[in-house]
């Protein structure tokens, strides 16, 4: 009778698929593990802990970014973690401002999208991008319109000023 002595010691990473039903588990446990009876509103923990004043909203986005440091341990290409990024960011952000943010936090579900965008690129099927590059770029329009709205205001007042000061 022969033995083997080669044992299986050595502990292999996740394989994908079990990456993936994990990262989809916390993904539902964040957005829409609980529904409100007799609707199809769905919530999850995030959106519980948004609701506590001042940190809520950052708490729930730095455990949001497991999903993103899963992503980019799995080599998900850059862009599309910047959009994961920003996804999360949209979420904190918005969820800052109070009633408004808690109901834009489980509208939102910034974890499903994410685990949306890291599913997509975990497939074989190379990912394409374009459209990672265009959200950045409907972002950074929106983002120089929104610190454009000051400059103008300030621009506007001081002509005010100016020009009263003309027709004294």
């Amino acid at each position: 009778m022969t033995t083997s002595s080669t044992s299986s010691t050595t502990i292999s990473p996740p394989s994908s698929s079990r990456l993936n039903q994990h990262i989809d588990l916390l993904a539902h446990l964040l957005d829409d593990y609980f529904r409100i009876p007799g609707t199809s509103v769905r919530f999850g923990i995030a959106g519980i802990i948004g609701l506590i004043p001042g940190v809520g909203d950052v708490l729930g986005g730095v455990i949001s970014c497991v999903i993103v440091l899963a992503a980019w341990l799995n080599g998900v290409p850059n862009v599309t973690i910047a959009r994961m990024v920003a996804n999360v960011a949209i979420e904190v952000v918005v969820g800052m401002i109070p009633f408004v943010g808690d109901i834009f936090d489980i509208a939102f579900k910034a974890n499903r999208r994410n685990y949306a965008l890291l599913a997509g690129s975990l497939q074989m099927v190379p990912r394409d991008t374009t459209r990672d590059w265009l959200f950045f770029g409907a972002i950074g329009l929106f983002m120089l319109a929104l610190t454009m709205i000051p400059v103008f205001l300030m621009a506007k007042l001081i002509s005010m000023m100016v020009l009263s000061g003309m027709h004294r």
